[in-house]
């Protein structure tokens, strides 16, 4: 399984990165299967810069602010008015309930018909595996100032079968969160955790109950047993040495602070 940081600026796109989105691939059954986690502002444009957008098998939203869905309406248009049409399948997004009339209300058109002729929207249900080709996706409730934020457990066989047995390689994206056990829970031994680190650590205490900083963040991956640390969603505000810093008190295990258009192998 491959992750490729699309965009990891927190909140809003940064100089150097667009808003939250994560490529993650698969060999499978004789074809490379490819998932987006999130599709948030910005981040349409550097995804092409990796893939055919009609390549790819699904969105997988992990909760509705815009810096994690709202480039679903430029994908909107791709799909809807591309010359000759599109020549692929409608595109499978999974989200929390209400994903269709939220991004349709964004795009200024009616929720129905809304974006249902390009998109085949699903509606997560918490703690319900979904599987996608060779993927294994499992969202947990976590902790944010939203109706149904998510983390996604993300799991693929070796062998590139479903499954989630001995061999199994798991990523863990936190989605945004604050300190929970719905996140550990996500995180449980995970190869990778993806995890959000928005908050300065030593600057941004006061703020509770909508995202993690490098402390937390850490503690979070040494409690989960996680075996390395991939640190996102920084904003152009917060200083990513200072949260790492932060993280590796807590964290003794492989730590990185993810950057716009790198590749991992997991």
């Amino acid at each position: 399984m491959k992750l490729t940081i699309i965009g990891c600026s927190g909140s809003f796109p940064g100089p150097h990165s667009a808003a939250s989105c994560y490529l993650v691939s698969h060999e499978h059954a004789g074809r490379t299967w490819r998932i987006a986690l999130d599709l948030g502002s910005g981040a349409l444009g550097p995804l092409q810069k990796h893939i055919a957008l009609e390549d790819l098998d699904a969105v997988c939203l992990s909760h509705l602010h815009p810096d994690h869905y709202m480039d679903l309406t430029g994908l909107h248009i791709a799909v809807k008015w591309r010359p000759g049409g599109w020549p692929a399948e409608r595109i499978p997004v999974y989200g929390p309930a209400g994903t269709d009339e939220r991004i349709a209300v964004a795009h200024g058109i009616e929720p129905d018909p809304g974006m249902h002729s390009e998109f085949d929207f699903r509606t997560w249900t918490p703690g319900a595996t979904a599987e996608i080709g060779p993927f294994r996706i499992t969202p947990v409730i976590v902790r944010h100032p939203i109706e149904e934020p998510y983390a996604l457990r993300i799991e693929v066989a070796d062998d590139g079968a479903p499954g989630d047995g001995p061999g199994t390689r798991i990523l863990a994206y936190s989605g945004d969160t604050d300190s929970c056990e719905g996140l550990i829970e996500a995180a449980q031994g995970a190869d990778v955790f993806l995890c959000e680190a928005a908050y300065q650590d030593d600057r941004d205490e006061e703020l509770e109950g909508i995202h993690l900083n490098g402390d937390r963040a850490g503690a979070a991956a040494a409690e989960a047993g996680v075996g390395r640390l991939l640190l996102t969603h920084i904003p152009a505000w917060t200083d990513a040495a200072v949260v790492r810093e932060h993280a590796a008190k807590r964290y003794d295990g492989n730590i990185a602070v993810a950057a716009a258009g790198v590749t991992y192998q997991i």
